[in-house]
């Protein structure tokens, strides 16, 4: 079967393994998911600690419980305008597996949106944009759920080792 064949079917039977549950929230106009195995908690916006000569997305850290936990704003990292945080602002703290250890981290999205469960059958691979420069790398696919579409993301592409390995050092 040719790669192209190949892609045809699993774009009509939907992408194996991927089905489960994924915590969704928005970015913009956008809906996100992650997967739910992948989530530690949600939590309200709290202070964050600048930390100096770190890219923008890089908000910070923060102490949860006792632990030192990087946060990233997904807007920025996503090449979104930023916008002033309100009430259902949050901290999706997710863990991220490194060269060596998982990691977690805080990834700053608008809102929270539910928990849903998403078969096998209503995942689509991403879209190929071609040589147009987009990097589609860290979905995993994309979720048809109530006429809407839901991007999937993989956290541990979200944030690269490289990133990992900078959180280590703050």
């Amino acid at each position: 079967m040719s790669t192209a064949t190949a892609a045809r079917s699993d774009a009509s039977t939907g992408m194996k393994g991927l089905g489960g549950k994924y915590l969704t929230f928005t970015l913009g106009d956008e809906d996100y998911g992650v997967g739910i195995l992948k989530v530690r908690e949600i939590i309200g916006m709290m202070e964050i600690t600048a930390v100096p000569h770190t890219p923008p997305y890089v908000k910070g850290v923060i102490n949860l419980r006792g632990r030192v936990i990087p946060v990233i704003e997904l807007r920025i990292k996503f090449g979104l305008e930023p916008r002033e945080y309100d009430e259902r602002t949050c901290i999706i703290v997710v863990e991220v597996q490194g060269a060596s250890e998982t990691v977690q981290v805080g990834m700053i999205v608008d809102s929270v949106s539910e928990v849903l469960a998403i078969p096998d059958e209503d995942i689509e691979p991403p879209p190929a944009f071609g040589a147009s420069g987009l990097d589609s790398a860290n979905i995993l696919g994309m979720g048809k759920v109530k006429g809407r579409v839901k991007i999937l993301l993989d956290v541990d592409r979200v944030v690269s080792r490289e990133e990992l390995q900078q959180f280590a050092s703050m």
